[in-house]
Formats: C-alpha cells, structure tokens, sequence
C-alpha cells in the first residue's frame, strides 16, 4: 500500500509539472525565445517532447517502485503507445492539442518516450548496483 501511494504522489508530481512546463513554454519562453528559427522550432515541439516523456515516465514509476514482474515490457510498450498517440493526434486532432501537422512535433514525441525507457535504464542500472554493495 506504501508503494501504492508513492507512485500516485510522484505520477501526481510529474502530471503537475507536465501543466506547468507546457504553460510555462506557452506564456514565457515561446513570445521570449521567438527570435530564431531553431529557437521556434525548438519550443514548438516541446509540448510534445515533454508531453510524451512525462506520461511515459508514469509507467517507469510505477514498474520501478513496486518492482513489476516484466517491467521492461510494460515500460517499452507504454513508451511506444504514448508516442503513437501523440503520433497520431499530429496527424489526425482529436483533443485539439494541435493545430496543424509537424514534423518537429512527430520526432519530439519520439525523442521524448526514447528518453523515458532510457530513464529507466538508468534507474534499473542504478537499482542493480545498490543491490551488488
């Protein structure tokens, strides 16, 4: 029940901070940053990069602290099906999310579910040398 709780305070967190930084990119660095075109492209898809580490990072939470049998199963697949959402909302809005089709939006979403499953990587690597001392 402890584990329970913890992986619903930090996906809690981490939904919190998914708000907080879309709004912050939306209401300050985009109007700030706009001066350059790799600057506008780079706030441009950073919705969906954040977007799709962050709820892919829900998955990592919960397979690594209640130590899931098949977590690099559970945490690969949800990675890949958050991406394919995202994807697919690019290509296709559903939730008005987006505005229009962008390549950009498409790689960050990608990028940003690739650097979940290496988040996890890294804390199941982390995990195993606690163990090893």
């Amino acid at each position: 029940m402890k584990n329970k709780k913890r992986v619903i305070t930090i996906n809690a967190i981490l939904f919190a901070a998914l708000f907080g930084l879309i709004s912050f990119n939306k209401e300050f660095l985009r109007p700030t940053l706009n001066n350059s075109e790799v600057l506008k492209i780079l706030t441009g898809c950073f919705p969906n990069f954040i977007a799709a580490y962050i709820i892919s990072t829900a998955a990592v939470t919960a397979v690594v602290i209640r130590k899931i049998k098949h977590a690099r199963l559970i945490v690969y697949t949800s990675s890949i099906v958050v991406s394919a959402i995202l994807i697919i909302e690019e290509l296709k809005p559903m939730w008005g999310a987006s505005e229009h089709y962008d390549t950009y939006d498409i790689i960050a979403s990608i990028v940003g579910s690739f650097f979940a499953i290496m988040t996890f990587e890294l804390l199941i690597r982390i995990e195993k040398s606690r163990e090893v001392k």
